[in-house]
């Protein structure tokens, strides 16, 4: 079966959730709640906070509260959310810091009346970091070493690979198919592509991947008792390590690099980095760029994503992604030569 990152049926829109279907499927599978329920941001899923219905003093007011979270239809497999769980298990029996789902009769993925796959989370408060500090990068890279340490001790055979296939050939064949990118910039966006993804494919020979969180980003990273912990593993891949390494650190100028030097010490405290795969940065981010387009463009029925994105559909939008691609690439033909000349 081919892989894709949208699930292999179309995207069914999920606006007619209304808190009375959110609490009594909360409350299906034997939680209380006391009718109290708040919407998340979440653009990809819907995510609810639901306070419990007890009596009991809990010494962190978090403790009062669940998170059910709704998978947006026709994205993944129930194969493949009880894969993301499988590594948030594998994580908190490591006591890695990490939000795991909760079980009910040993179960941790359910299917609510109108056929949508939802589980449930505990609550657990945390802020994002001001800045990444030396000391923090420190502690972060030892957290990503210990995350791919467990990471690499099963395969989740369901998941998709961050590989050019996927997030490069197969997000293209779409834009382009479907006419999301106007017709003004169809080919030199589809020539920049597709050089990107043939300069590249020398940079992924020999380069192992396994289960990382994917999806690293300032926003999934929090603090808690000064210590950092991943959150959102919905996006969780199989691809190099470097991965989630580049998106805690992602600029590219001296200060960015220093940063990213300063976490893989504290990473290789814990394990041993393969440092051919930094020559892979700039094709993830230009794999990322066009996977995020991709994504837009296929929730662009979404009223939220029309909101969030209303240059989407513009010259001005395409323009931009054209320039920035040629950009990556002439940094990935750098780094071509950079690996050319290392490896003899």
């Amino acid at each position: 079966m081919t892989q894709n990152a949208w699930g292999n049926t179309d995207t069914i829109h999920f606006h007619s959730l209304t808190p009375d279907h959110v609490l009594n499927t909360f409350e299906s599978i034997g939680l209380q709640s006391s009718g109290r329920v708040m919407q998340m941001n979440s653009m990809e899923n819907r995510v609810y906070e639901v306070e419990l219905e007890t009596e009991e003093k809990f010494e962190n007011p978090s403790e009062r509260f669940r998170i059910i979270k709704f998978y947006r239809p026709g994205r993944w497999t129930k194969e493949q959310i009880l894969e993301e769980h499988e590594f948030l298990f594998d994580l908190i029996q490591q006591e890695l810091p990490a939000i795991a789902p909760l079980k009910f009769n040993n179960e941790s993925v359910f299917k609510d009346t109108q056929g949508l796959w939802f589980c449930i989370f505990p609550k657990k408060g945390g802020r994002a970091a001001d800045e990444w500090t030396d000391p923090l990068l420190t502690q972060m890279g030892r957290l990503l070493a210990r995350l791919h340490n467990i990471g690499e001790s099963k395969v989740a055979k369901h998941r998709i690979s961050l590989d050019i296939e996927t997030y490069g050939v197969k997000n293209l064949e779409y834009l382009i198919s479907s006419k999301t990118v106007p017709m003004d910039f169809e080919k030199s966006f589809a020539t920049v592509a597709e050089s990107i993804f043939k300069e590249s494919e020398p940079l992924f020979k020999g380069i192992k991947t396994q289960r990382v969180h994917g999806d690293c980003h300032h926003g999934n990273t929090l603090l808690s008792d000064g210590r950092p912990f991943l959150i959102d593993f919905d996006d969780m891949v199989n691809a190099p390590t470097v991965q989630d390494i580049w998106m805690v650190t992602p600029g590219d100028d001296e200060y960015s690099i220093n940063q990213r030097n300063t976490l893989l010490d504290g990473y290789e405290t814990m394990r041993e980095f393969d440092y051919r795969e930094l020559k892979l940065v700039e094709t993830l981010r230009a794999l990322r760029m066009i996977h995020f387009s991709s994504w837009i463009g296929h929730r662009y029925e979404d009223e939220s994503f029309k909101r969030a994105f209303p240059t989407f559909n513009s010259s001005q939008y395409w323009e931009r992604e054209v320039f920035y691609l040629n950009q990556q690439l002439i940094k990935i033909i750098d780094n071509v030569r950079g690996a050319n000349n290392f490896f003899g």
